[in-house]
């Protein structure tokens, strides 16, 4: 291989202290990085058994977490978390863990394919060079008002790429989507965001330094958000501080792993989170002597406790909790701004920390400054995405490129997307797995899988200070798959003209290093006087970041001015389904260990047990023993679950921790493709929901009914835990 840097060479270069050993070569596709694949003739630096380690990003969630990869003899072993890197600081999740199994799994499309029938699953290969040329002829031949790109939440440097490659051409930027940041209320959070503080990103919850945090539906131990950053920051919050044990208080329907490590867990009725915080605003403003206006002014806290099921008594009791201590903070999560009422749930709720003054404070609420490579897309909203599907169905839409997520598995069957993208002549998936949107393209060219990849982060979720986070490949691409931004430019270059010149990059190396030269210079975790040196030590650090924790404090004044504006007459949550047919609440959540539902074709994490029920390689619909003795069903039944937009079968899990008038199903499962793990495996409850929104567009992912009606048939789930030990005699009869 030419230009090989040897390990004596490197590391005279960059000098002690590496987290991870990185060699680097020249720009050409083929050769430059060093040889990572399993080894006939060993080069110098590498001896038989001894480990390689390198710094990359996690790709199995938009957290953007830094890992360090054990490679022996060219073969990637072991995932951890990178120490140096301040969101993941040494941790990761099982997904990240898991990254390994996406890198070797057998079902992984070993090249670029043609579907003559969309749906068949019967692929032709075809070489690289044709499908570079079906994309330049696509780039070429099309008005570019009729070409659109949908991304998912991972790769922002691909996502930076396409929206230089669309402005030049005068293209519609690309649409980002993922379940994820859907179920998360993302946008919802944004939203209130600006107009509170009149900053366009997500807001960080210093709940390390708190001594009293009250969670509204924020589930941060599994997959609000950044799970793993926010986990740490738990666990800083219980034993950081010596003599201080912080105090967890959790408002939801349902208990989540961080609703069962609360001190205090609250089954709220769905869609009343806005009431509760309402409530406990004006008892704090009243505790602590300040006037009330506005949002917080002329609250009923009897009718609060009434319509929330969360008694006056304990309402009096938590305002005093929060009014006394002296680093308090409120979170906003994504079970209370779920709702057609979110955004105002979201509001009344970030008032709680505007009355105390804890903005910008230690155990408070910050944001994050602007990235160095600018702002993380944000997540279109549902009004953008059926705006699109409009589109599609006009006939307007002539070409889609689909990269990073899989929107017919995603979004709910009833946004019509699935039936819009027929309308499309000619679909193109980057996806390294069949999944059930790629099964529906024309063409398949598929990406290399995250531990094969290069590229960069933006982080947006949480972090203490500005991120951007690296991904290098730690061994050789495992199939004939190509980066998505090499096939983007390689098409750009081929077309030539103003186009290639205003994107002049050779191939995704050059494209990232030339975003990457605004850091030359800048003073942060290390300095670098020159292009190469930031090079190097970009890919051996695992990124860039300030040395230190930099936050911006939210403007006080001016949110005070908005909640005095806001009436506190607050608009109730609204359902889809009448209830007296649907007399159920819906919850759904993300797999803490599937996520979105792309961990599905994974077996470490299908064999893993969900950490509230223990249940694994299946899904399952939780239901409260009360309402299992009404149903007349017990453990192991299969019900319909049945909403006004469709109707799935499920496995009951009698769990005690669930409201009566509510039943919840994990995303993940329900998968028709994806590969062998994956396929015809328990229930996608996404396909339940109605179409309502929230007033930022968003989609109201808990503002839809159901009803459940006993199938007769049974199928014993999975799980690892005694039920015996779990319930005791009290539901001894659900099981004879």
């Amino acid at each position: 291989m030419s230009q090989q840097i040897s390990r004596r060479e490197f590391l005279k270069l960059l000098g002690a202290g590496a987290v991870t050993t990185a060699a680097l070569s020249g720009c050409a596709s083929a050769t430059r990085l060093v040889k990572r694949e399993p080894y006939t003739s060993m080069p110098e630096y590498t001896l038989p058994g001894t480990s390689t380690y390198y710094a990359t990003t996690c790709r199995e969630c938009p957290a953007g977490c830094g890992l360090v990869v054990r490679t022996v003899e060219g073969r990637a072993i072991k995932v951890e978390g990178n120490p140096a890197h301040p969101v993941s600081q040494g941790h990761t999740c099982a997904r990240g863990q898991a990254s390994v199994q996406t890198l070797y799994n057998p079902d992984r499309l070993q090249n670029a394919v043609r579907q003559a029938q969309r749906g068949s699953g019967k692929f032709d290969p075809m070489p690289w060079d044709e499908a570079i040329q079906v994309v330049q002829d696509a780039l070429a031949n099309n008005d570019p008002d009729s070409i659109a790109f949908l991304l998912g939440l991972e790769s922002d440097h691909l996502a930076d790429l396409v929206n230089e490659i669309t402005a030049a051409m005068g293209a519609r930027a690309p649409y980002r989507f993922g379940a994820l940041g859907m179920l998360d209320a993302r946008n919802t959070l944004v939203m209130a965001n600006v107009l509170l503080f009149g900053h366009p990103g997500l807001p960080v919850f210093d709940i390390a330094h708190a001594e009293v945090t009250f969670s509204f539906g924020a589930n941060f131990t599994e997959t609000w958000l950044s799970p793993v950053f926010y986990t740490g920051a738990y666990g800083n919050m219980r034993k950081g501080t010596p003599g201080q044990r912080g105090y967890l208080v959790q408002f939801e329907p349902r208990m989540s792993q961080t609703g069962a490590n609360a001190d205090e867990w609250y089954p709220i009725k769905p869609g009343t989170e806005a009431l509760v915080a309402q409530a406990l605003g004006a008892l704090v403003a009243e505790e602590i002597g300040i006037p009330t206006e506005g949002l917080f002014a002329d609250v009923d806290v009897a009718a609060a406790a009434r319509e929330s099921g969360v008694s006056e008594e304990d309402l009096h009791r938590l305002a005093m909790m929060f009014a006394q201590s002296q680093r308090r903070v409120a979170i906003p999560g994504a079970g209370a701004l779920g709702h057609t009422n979110g955004l105002d749930a979201a509001k009344a709720i970030m008032g709680l920390n505007i009355l105390v003054e804890n903005l910008g404070k230690s155990g408070g609420v910050s944001l994050m400054p602007e990235s160095a490579l600018g702002n993380t897309q944000m997540p279109s909203t549902l009004n953008d995405l059926t705006s699109l599907v409009e589109k599609m169905n006009s006939g307007k839409i002539k070409v889609l490129f689909i990269h990073g997520c899989n929107p017919v598995f995603e979004l709910p069957a009833a946004s019509g997307f699935a039936d819009a993208l027929q309308n499309v002549p000619l679909v193109v998936a980057f996806s390294s797995f069949p999944d059930e949107t790629a099964l529906q393209a024309d063409f398949i060219l598929p990406d290399h899988t995250g531990l094969e990849a290069w590229g960069y982060q933006k982080v947006s979720t949480a972090s203490d200070r500005i991120t951007l986070s690296s991904l290098q490949p730690v061994v050789v691409p495992v199939q004939d798959t190509r980066a998505t931004a090499d096939v983007l430019l390689a098409a750009v270059q081929a077309i030539g003209g103003d186009l290639a010149k205003q994107v002049p990059y050779e191939n995704e190396v050059a494209f990232i290093k030339a975003k990457l030269e605004v850091l030359v210079g800048e003073d942060g975790y290390y300095a670098a006087s020159d292009a190469n040196t930031l090079w190097a030590r970009w890919l051996q650090v695992g990124g860039w970041w300030d040395s230190d924790a930099l936050l911006i404090a939210p403007d006080l004044t001016h949110a005070v001015e908005v909640l005095q504006k806001q009436p506190s007459a607050l608009p109730a949550a609204a359902f889809s389904g009448d209830e007296a047919e649907y007399p159920l609440h819906l919850l759904v959540y993300p797999s803490p260990n599937l996520g979105d539902g792309r961990g599905a074709n994974n077996p470490w994490l299908q064999e893993t047990p969900d950490p509230m029920t223990t249940v694994m390689w299946n899904s399952w619909i939780e239901i409260s023993p009360d309402l299992a003795l009404e149903l007349g069903v017990c453990d192991d039944d299969i019900v319909r679950v049945t909403s006004p937009a469709g109707s799935v079968e499920a496995v009951v899990y009698v769990y005690p921790a669930i409201r009566p008038d509510t039943v919840a199903i994990p995303v993940g499962q329900g998968h028709t493709a994806l590969g062998r793990y994956a396929r015809n495996r328990g229930c996608n409850p996404l396909q339940l929901l109605d179409i309502q929104k929230d007033a930022s567009g968003n989609l109201a992912f808990a503002a839809t009914r159901v009803k459940i009606e006993p199938t007769g048939r049974k199928h014993q789930l999975a799980r690892m835990e005694d039920r015996v030990g779990v319930y005791g005699d009290r539901y001894g009869e659900l099981y004879r």
